[in-house]
């Protein structure tokens, strides 16, 4: 073969080479084109995914409506629900033996005679409470405060004061001396008489119905006494308040003291805890207020009596560690009763369970806040 023809076999067989190669890039590059586009400028056009859809955020209250009694929420079933007043016997002896009052939504605090003290506790919701009492008789400022709240008013035994009150104010209630008294409360021979008596939130209502008692809330009947903050919210200028000392009387007095992890004033009295023993908890309040009312003994039997009808004072609001000064004013008639804070604007309360003391002005100084 001649030189000539070798060099142009070599140069067919680069020039094959080439072409194949040539072929070979076009076949990548539109392959490149088809799986990764590109545009004008160079940069690589993204591919787009779908976005992740937000789960939304779950109202925790969602269906529930605010409780008029303590700013909570609850179940519309439970704001609609007319509120049971039960009066609890707190001599020393039945403290010991007290059922159910952790369960109420207000308690109310107040001299009876010989220097004890009785307790009204108020239930928005009584149907569920397994066991309550020990029960005791009525006194006609107790019917005033069930009145306020137009409560069905509990009782087992009264003075002529008493039932005078309630025929006066037409307070509906049940008492344990009528003809239906048995069906409603029962004695325990577990607790020395007469501070035995017990009751349950389903004979209450049971014995509500009987009479034809309403059982839901007129809206319009009850006085307003306070409004709530929407969250927890601190006293903006109030003073330092870990320890309240309330006494009474010689006998009786209430002690409530501070706990700053669940913002709770939880209450004492014959230097003891104050127990509910049905439920094994401790008496707590996220509100306390001391109603400052003049005091007096009523005749000779020592029955007492507090001037509330038509009257005004003044008083202390406590929470979350603090305190303020603040007023009240009461009309019968209309049945109004508010709290007021310094500037005269109806008391905002933090959402939850109060205490109210009403507690004597002649005493004032005796109570002590640390």
């Amino acid at each position: 073969m001649s030189e000539k023809q070798k060099k142009i076999i070599l140069g067919v067989s680069i020039g094959a080479v080439v072409t194949m190669l040539v072929v070979l890039g076009i076949l990548i590059h539109t392959k490149d084109f088809f799986s990764n586009p590109e545009i004008s400028d160079g940069t690589a056009t993204p591919i787009p995914t779908a976005a992740a859809t937000p789960e939304p955020t779950k109202n925790p209250y969602e269906g529930m409506v605010r409780s008029s009694m303590t700013g909570e929420y609850v179940k519309p079933s439970v704001e609609s629900s007319r509120p049971f007043a039960v009066m609890i016997n707190n001599l020393e002896y039945a403290f010991r033996h007290q059922k159910g009052t952790s369960k109420a939504d207000i308690i109310y605090e107040a001299l009876a005679e010989g220097g004890i003290t009785r307790m009204l506790a108020i239930y928005q919701n009584v149907k569920d409470v397994k066991k309550i009492g020990s029960v005791r008789s009525a006194r006609h400022y107790y019917v005033q405060f069930a009145y306020e709240w137009d409560a069905v008013f509990c009782h087992f035994g009264h003075t002529h004061y008493a039932t005078s009150k309630i025929e006066e104010l037409d307070v509906e209630n049940l008492s344990g001396l009528s003809g239906y008294g048995s069906s409603v409360y029962a004695r325990t021979n577990k607790v020395v008489a007469p501070h035995n008596v017990y009751t349950t939130g389903k004979k209450l209502v049971k014995g509500a119905k009987k009479l034809g008692y309403s059982l839901k809330k007129d809206d319009g009947e009850a006085a307003e006494h306070f409004e709530f903050y929407e969250m927890d919210t601190d006293l903006a200028e109030g003073k330092k308040a870990k320890n309240i000392k309330l006494p009474f009387s010689y006998y009786s007095t209430c002690q409530l003291k501070y706990n700053a992890k669940d913002k709770k004033y939880y209450k004492y009295e014959y230097k003891k805890k104050h127990m509910d023993t049905q439920y094994k908890k401790q008496l707590n309040f996220k509100n306390v207020i001391v109603q400052l009312v003049k005091e007096s003994n009523i005749d000779h039997n020592g029955y007492q009596t507090m001037e509330i009808t038509n009257d005004s004072g003044k008083g202390y609001y406590f929470t979350n560690g603090k305190y303020q000064k603040i007023t009240w004013e009461r009309e019968e008639d209309s049945n109004t009763m508010t709290y007021y804070d310094a500037n005269g604007d109806v008391l905002t309360m933090n959402p939850g369970k109060t205490y109210i003391a009403v507690f004597p002005k002649n005493r004032n100084k005796l109570i002590t806040i640390k």
